[in-house]
C-alpha cells in the first residue's frame, strides 16, 4: 500500500529513512525545523524527495500515515505531541528500517562503551570474512544501508532515544553495557532512562541472546523485573560465569556451550577496566556467532580504537594531548580520568545533562592540576571543583582551550579533553568538537 511517510529531521538518520521510504514506493516528505546541511539537500534532490527547512508546515505533516522522527527531537516537542494526539504513529528510523531487512541484527546500548563495543565487534566480524554493516550512531544510517546495501549482518549502536521509538523491532543479539545517569534533561527521572535502555530486549525469543554486565548494579536490579526469554550471557570482572565472560587473574575467559576462548588481558589492545568489559561483550557475541578462536583473539589484539574516545593526538614538548570528546557524560569522563597518570590539565564543559559531578571529586583532587571550562555556562563546574583545583579557566573555543592548556602545562603533563557534557552550545556535535581540538593541537 502506498503510504505518506513524513520524516522529521534531515540529518543522516532522516535522509536515510527518506531514501528507504521512497525506494519502497511511498509518498515521502522531509521537514526540518533547523537548517539542512548542503550535502543532505543534494541527496534529497538527487532522489527527488520533497523537503522543507526552518519550519514545520502542519498541513504537509499531519496528513502522514506514519512519521519517522530523528532521535535528536524530544517526544515533548509540540509537532510530535500533536501528531500523537491525532493518532499518527511516530517511530524511529531503526524501527522503520528493521521491517525491510532479514539480516541478523546485533544491537548494543548502554550509557558508556557502546561505540567502542560496536566498532570492535564490527572489526571482529569483518576480519572473519562476514558480510557485515555497522549502523545506528556509527557511520551511515541503518535505513540508508538497508536501501542501498545488502549485508547479512548488522552491528547497530542504539541510544536510548532510538530505543524509545522502537516497538516491533527485535535484536537477535542484544548487548547492554551498563546504565549510569545520563540524558536526565530528556527524561522525567532516572527510571525513565533505565526503562528506555531495557527496550533493547523487547520482542526477544528463546532463540535470541542477551549479553549484559553482571557487575552493573542498576542492570542487576532491573533484571528481576523482566521475564527474559532470550539466552542470558553475562560478563564480569568480579565473578566466574558458567556461560559468558569473566576474568581469572590476568586471564580473560569467554565461554559459550563449553566452547572456551582464553587469552591474557595484556593481549587486549584496548587498555583499562572499561575496555576489558567492552572486549568481553564483543567476544561473547563473536562466540555466539561461532567465529574461530584465532579470528577473535587476533581482532581483540589489533583493533585500532574509536576516534574521539581516549584518542592520543600528539606529544608537544613532552606534553601529551588526548581527545576524549565522545565523553558526553560523567561516567565516561570518570573512566578517562581513572586511566590517566597524575598531572592532568582537564578540558571539560558544554551542555550539562543534569550531571552529578560528585563521583569525579576524588579523581579530580588526586590527578587534576587545572581545569579549562569549554562551554557557555560553566558555573556548575566552578561550584563543584572550585575548592579542589586551584586553577579553573573559562574559554569559548577549542583553539583557546588548547592554547591555554599548553600555557598551563609542563613537560610530562597530560592535556585531556573529556567534557562530561554534550557539545551543542559551541559545536555541531562531539565529532566537531574533537576535530577542532585535534586541529588546534596540530597548530601549536
Amino acid at each position: 500500500m502506498n503510504k505518506r511517510i513524513v520524516i522529521l529531521g534531515a540529518g543522516e538518520s532522516g535522509v536515510g529513512s527518506a531514501i528507504l521510504a521512497q525506494k519502497n514506493g511511498h509518498d515521502v516528505f522531509v521537514s526540518d525545523f533547523g537548517k539542512i546541511k548542503d550535502k543532505y539537500k543534494k541527496q534529497l534532490n538527487d532522489y527527488n524527495i520533497a523537503w522543507e527547512e526552518q519550519k514545520h508546515t502542519e498541513s504537509l505533516i499531519f496528513n502522514a500515515n506514519e512519521i519517522i522522527k530523528s532521535p535528536g527531537i524530544p517526544e515533548n516537542v509540540k509537532i510530535v505531541e500533536e501528531a500523537v494526539e491525532k493518532g499518527i504513529p511516530v517511530i524511529s528510523e531503526i524501527e522503520y528500517a528493521g521491517r525491510y531487512t532479514n539480516a541478523y541484527k546485533i544491537c548494543i546500548t548502554g550509557s558508556n562503551g557502546k561505540t567502542t563495543t560496536t566498532t570492535l565487534l564490527y572489526h571482529i566480524l569483518k576480519n572473519a570474512g562476514i558480510n557485515v554493516g555497522i549502523a545506528g550512531n556509527v557511520g551511515k544510517s541503518f535505513a540508508r544501508q538497508v536501501a542501498e546495501e545488502e549485508f547479512d549482518y548488522y552491528v547497530i549502536e542504539l541510544s536510548s532515544f532510538q530505543l524509545d521509538g522502537m516497538f516491533d523491532f527485535k535484536a537477535d543479539i542484544a548487548i547492554l553495557m551498563n546504565i549510569t545517569p545520563d540524558h536526565l534533561d530528556r527524561y522525567q527521572d532516572m527510571q525513565g532512562y533505565v526503562d528506555s535502555k531495557f527496550r533493547i530486549i523487547q520482542n526477544q525469543t528463546v532463540n535470541d541472546f542477551f549479553i549484559y554486565c553482571a557487575d552493573d548494579k542498576i542492570t542487576q536490579n532491573e533484571l528481576k523485573k523482566y521475564d527474559i526469554k532470550a539466552i542470558q550471557l553475562p560478563f564480569s570482572l568480579l565473578k566466574e560465569q558458567t556461560d559468558g565472560a569473566y576474568a581469572q587473574g590476568e586471564i580473560l575467559k569467554i565461554k559459550y556451550k563449553s566452547n572456551e576462548l582464553n587469552m591474557s588481558i595484556k593481549e587486549l589492545v584496548l587498555k583499562g577496566q572499561h575496555n576489558t568489559y567492552n572486549s568481553m561483550a564483543a567476544g561473547i557475541a563473536a562466540k555466539v556467532l561461532k567465529l574461530r578462536k584465532e579470528d577473535i583473539r587476533e581482532s581483540l589484539s589489533n583493533f585500532q580504537g574509536v576516534e574521539h574516545r581516549l584518542e592520543f593526538v600528539l606529544k608537544v614538548h613532552g606534553i601529551e594531548f588526548i581527545n576524549d570528546s565522545k565523553a558526553t557524560n560523567v561516567n565516561s569522563t570518570w573512566y578517562a580520568l581513572e586511566s590517566m597518570p597524575d598531572n592532568v590539565i582537564w578540558i571539560a564543559g558544554g551542555v550539562d545533562k543534569g550531571n552529578d559531578y560528585s563521583i569525579l571529586e576524588d579523581l579530580v583532587f588526586e590527578k587534576v592540576k587545572a581545569i579549562i571550562c569549554l562551554g557557555v555556562d560553566n558555573a556548575k563546574i566552578h561550584k563543584v571543583f572550585g575548592e579542589l583545583v586551584e586553577t579553573i579557566v573559562d574559554v569559548k573555543s577549542a583553539e583557546e582551550a588548547v592554547k591555554t592548556a599548553y600555557y598551563l602545562a609542563k613537560k610530562g603533563d597530560n592535556v585531556l579533553l573529556s567534557p562530561a557534557c554534550a557539545s551543542f552550545d559551541l559545536f555541531d556535535n562531539y565529532e566537531d568538537r574533537g576535530m577542532q581540538f585535534k586541529k588546534a593541537v596540530r597548530n601549536l
